[in-house]
């Protein structure tokens, strides 16, 4: 599956082909791998710069923690952590992604020149999608919901199914939507596992073709399985990311963008070919 999908300018993002790598950018006081690292201006610029060097497709701008017990902040103290930093990376020429679920902030934000938002409730606000279709911009929607006792890949598709719903009812083009089963939210040790060995079932949905990205980078699910602090987890991400791609995953989500876009170039050269551009 390929698909180009239109961002800011006139430029486009092609879907399908190489392996995308969203470089993770936090510009956060609190997130549970590297908050307050990248909290001024120069220093979230100097790392979206090096992620760039090193291979990041996209750089994803993340300015509240998602992280289990965060404390919710304002629309307002979020735009104010982006205002300043998301011109001076748009400056640096990837597509820039919004990790935010207020839609007052993904419109604010994409005003300025960001090109994706990636919407960690996965659209259930409809003024997302509202926000989405205004400025006709990719959307990456999360499965974020409690799962049921019964199979957690149908519950994930499930929840798909009312987003696809939610978004042609609204007017939103589907093809906008690349979907993330939301490891490590509202799932336990074994929903996440279950997943991650599943995901070639959420390839297609109800015949539809939709993008695929996964966000595994040092989440819980690797620190259970291999017992490994925070700091310890790139080579088990590195190794999430490769099986991922091997089912079917179109653009993997990392801190650690060195390491891991050197795996993905190489798998992609295993399994694709040597024309994967």
């Amino acid at each position: 599956m390929k698909k180009i999908f239109k961002l800011n300018g006139g430029r486009n993002l092609k879907v399908g082909g190489k392996t995308l790598v969203m470089g993770i950018l936090n510009v956060t006081p609190d997130s549970f791998s590297d908050g307050g690292k990248y909290f001024s201006v120069e220093a979230a610029t100097a790392h979206a710069a090096q992620m760039i060097e090193y291979g990041a497709d996209i750089i994803d701008i993340g300015a509240e923690s998602t992280r289990p017990n965060a404390i919710p902040i304002s629309a307002e103290e979020e735009f104010a952590r982006l205002e300043k930093i998301v011109p001076a990376v748009k400056n640096l020429g990837v597509p820039i992604s919004i990790d935010t679920y207020k839609p007052e902030v993904a419109s604010r934000v994409l005003q300025m020149g960001a090109d994706i938002i990636n919407d960690v409730h996965g659209l259930e606000d409809v003024r997302m999608i509202d926000v989405a279709k205004k400025f006709n911009a990719p959307v990456v929607a999360m499965h974020n919901e409690k799962c049921s006792d019964a199979d957690i890949v149908e519950d994930v598709k499930k929840f798909f199914r009312r987003t696809v719903k939610n978004c042609l009812e609204h007017g939103l083009d589907t093809t906008q939507i690349i979907f993330d089963p939301g490891i490590g939210f509202g799932k336990t040790y074994s929903d996440d596992l279950t997943i991650l060995r599943r995901l070639r079932e959420l390839r297609i949905l109800d015949e539809r073709r939709i993008p695929l990205l996964i966000s595994v980078s040092r989440k819980r699910v690797i620190g259970r399985a291999t017992r490994l602090s925070l700091d310890q987890r790139d080579e088990a991400t590195g190794a999430l990311c490769v099986d991922a791609i091997t089912k079917g995953v179109n653009i993997v989500r990392v801190h650690n963008v060195k390491m891991i876009s050197r795996m993905c170039l190489m798998i992609d050269r295993l399994i694709k070919g040597d024309r994967v551009a």
